[in-house]
């Protein structure tokens, strides 16, 4: 949901997580409904196989012919039925190593930055029920989180930045990963634009790998969400393997550069701004928003600029999620 901006020395806090953005009104636009078919339509399971082109035969290089052979039928059956009841073998083995090869995939080779173990350990949760998280496209899964076991990396287009507005988005992004215990790298940065329809997969532009998280200074002319009393935007999309969780892996902020650019005229305006980004990538990592004012992802609007007691035990409950390298 959106960042609420003030319009007075008093910043108001306001989202946009893995499911539609909704509007102050807790109305959800059309832009989002819209949005949220086309993210439906891209949810297709990783290892789909598109099927591959046959090469044409080479006609001036002659070739020595083998004999032919007739296929035993009984062969045959063994082996489609020991692929149907093999779905471990296809998944695991046969559709991961099909997928890369296929010059349309619109998914990654698996495994990419996996490691063995979380990169990270989350703190020991507050004990505050001051929190909230993203409602779960699995109604068999409690929540949807980043792998811990890949770093969250991050790319930031500094075009019409404020002074200063690089170092306390890389302040912001200190703060998420020490309250998650997910790693974050910083991958330098980028000319992308910001999209509502943003790809997840961008191997052009990043290598065969997710899409990073992306951080960009925007404004109403770029982004129409921007508008109004809107400050900032983030959420992330999930993708998922059948058999294995639903995860996070590609995220985007949206940041409105002259609102910001205001905030850092007030006395203290750094740490609002900085308290503005952290709002939004927590709700990258997962985190909704909650009616509890006195935590820093409420959305209606507040003062506070560090992460509450709430904020901190979602958090640390979002650093937990499942590693899956087959994705």
């Amino acid at each position: 949901m959106p960042h609420q901006k003030p319009w007075s020395q008093e910043p108001e806090f306001g989202n946009r997580g893995g499911q539609p953005l909704r509007a102050p009104s807790g109305r959800v636009p059309q832009w989002a409904l819209d949005e949220a078919a086309h993210r439906a339509e891209a949810r297709e399971p990783v290892t789909r196989v598109v099927p591959l082109r046959r090469t044409a035969r080479s006609s001036f290089r002659r070739r020595r012919r083998l004999p032919r052979r007739g296929w035993n039928l009984g062969v045959v059956i063994a082996l489609l039925v020991g692929l149907y009841y093999s779905p471990v073998l296809l998944e695991r083995y046969v559709m991961p190593a099909l997928i890369p090869m296929v010059p349309s995939s619109t998914v990654p080779p698996r495994g990419v930055d996996a490691a063995a173990a979380p990169l990270g350990t989350p703190p020991a949760g507050t004990g505050s029920g001051s929190f909230r998280l993203q409602e779960s496209p699995d109604p068999g899964q409690t929540f949807v989180a980043y792998d811990p076991c890949r770093p969250i990396r991050y790319v930031i287009r500094a075009e019409d930045s404020p002074v200063g507005g690089e170092t306390l988005i890389h302040q912001a992004v200190g703060e998420i990963s020490a309250a998650t215990g997910l790693r974050f790298i910083y991958d330098g940065p980028t000319t992308e634009g910001p999209s509502g329809e943003r790809e997840r997969y961008q191997p052009q532009r990043y290598g065969k790998r997710w899409a990073p998280l992306l951080i960009v200074w925007s404004n109403p002319a770029e982004t129409p969400r921007l508008a109004g009393d809107v400050g900032g935007l983030g959420g992330s999309d999930y993708a998922h393997t059948p058999g294995h969780p639903v995860v996070y892996v590609a995220g985007q902020v949206m940041l409105d550069a002259p609102d910001m650019s205001r905030f850092l005229a007030y006395p203290g305006g750094a740490t609002l701004v900085r308290a503005v980004i952290m709002h939004e990538l927590g709700h990258v990592v997962g985190l909704a928003h909650v009616e509890d004012p006195s935590q820093l992802m409420y959305g209606d609007g507040n003062n506070l600029t560090t992460l509450a007691d709430g904020d901190r035990a979602g958090l640390a409950l979002l650093g937990t999620g499942a590693c899956v390298p087959q994705l």
